[in-house]
């Protein structure tokens, strides 16, 4: 047998092809495709990455910054402070604390004795001034009668005067009694909204003096919610846009309207230092924080298991809770959908550019 290195071997030997495996032609392209194969997948998958993270960045920009929604949202009640319009020392209390009251129903009742004595002294008063004017009135009717021989017309006059006098001390007899009168119904303090008697403090003996409130009534009917947006915010929310509140303690949720937006907030800036010049915080230019505007929201439905209590926390979302996309993709949506599905014109066929390419 010939060696294959042997240079004397027969040319026949050497001009022969050698046989070549087939699996081995088959094979030889297959790193070069899985490499390119392999490129083609990362840039697919750094592109699909790169779109899901401007998506999400979209997102949280929208939901965050212009989506007009807050959790800063508190519900507010208006409170009647009642005050006695007369003083004296409490003999009676009606009502207890957290108990609810209808408007005119009474709280705690004053010593009436004082009030009652002044009434009966102004119908006395009264009784006088009306027997004092029917004397006056008679006498001047008498000289009215008489000719100037028997008096003078100046007599005359002076009776006249006098019974003029006492109309007039009559009318004034007729209004103290009115005053005295309504003094003693304000003995008995009323409520003078409907809603529910909260921190009472009362007791009876204690001296109620006028014009100190010292009963304090929850109104019932005023329940509204401020909502505290940040001024990023603002761009979505409008007078009448409907409203949806979620209190912390309770799964059902409050419809309401947006009744108003509040014009002005309190700036430090405007307030003058001791020496009155402008008193201005410094700021950081690469920080700025957003101010909040407080939004009055008006309820519209409670539901039942619902119980409100004035300074609960709740999350405000006015609308549909999204807020306006940035301009600049707002425009790239635009040229995105546009190019996608083409705007067809009024007959319902495609515009000349569209059929164009253009």
């Amino acid at each position: 047998m010939a060696d294959e290195d042997d240079p004397k071997a027969s040319p026949d030997a050497a001009d022969a092809p050698r046989a070549v495996s087939p699996a081995l032609t088959v094979e030889r392209p297959a790193p070069a495709r899985r490499g390119r194969s392999g490129r083609i997948l990362r840039l697919l998958a750094t592109a699909v990455i790169l779109a899901c993270a401007v998506v999400a960045a979209v997102v949280v920009w929208q939901f965050y910054v212009t989506a007009p929604w807050t959790r800063d949202g508190r519900v507010r009640v208006q409170v009647a402070n009642i005050a006695p319009q007369v003083s004296g020392q409490i003999v009676e209390i009606r009502v207890a604390d957290n108990q609810p009251v209808a408007k005119g129903d009474v709280l705690y009742v004053i010593d009436p004795f004082d009030f009652e004595v002044a009434v009966r002294s102004a119908e006395a008063e009264l009784a006088n001034r009306e027997a004092d004017l029917q004397v006056k009135q008679a006498q001047s009717a008498r000289r009215q009668a008489l000719s100037t021989v028997s008096t003078s017309v100046e007599e005359k006059q002076q009776y006249a005067g006098t019974a003029k006098i006492a109309e007039a001390a009559l009318a004034t007899a007729k209004a103290q009694r009115a005053q005295a009168k309504v003094n003693l119904e304000r003995t008995q303090v009323r409520s003078t909204v409907n809603g529910r008697v909260t921190n009472l403090l009362l007791r009876v003996g204690d001296y109620a003096s006028t014009g100190s409130p010292n009963v304090r009534v929850i109104d019932t009917d005023s329940f509204w919610v401020d909502g505290y947006f940040e001024e990023t915010k603002m761009a979505g929310i409008r007078a009448g846009a409907p409203a949806e509140m979620a209190l912390m303690g309770y799964a059902a949720h409050l419809r309401g309207t947006v009744e108003s937006i509040t014009l002005g907030i309190a700036t430090a800036n405007a307030a003058p230092s001791t020496q009155g010049l402008p008193n201005v915080d410094p700021v950081y230019t690469w920080v700025r924080l957003a101010q909040r505007v407080p939004v009055r929201i008006r309820i519209d439905h409670v539901p039942p298991e619902v119980t409100l209590v004035a300074g609960m926390t709740a999350t405000v979302v006015v609308g549909d809770g999204v807020g306006a996309m940035p301009a600049w993709l707002a425009g790239l949506r635009g040229a995105v959908l546009g190019w996608l599905d083409p705007a067809p014109d009024r007959s319902g066929s495609l515009s000349p550019a569209a059929v164009s390419g253009k």
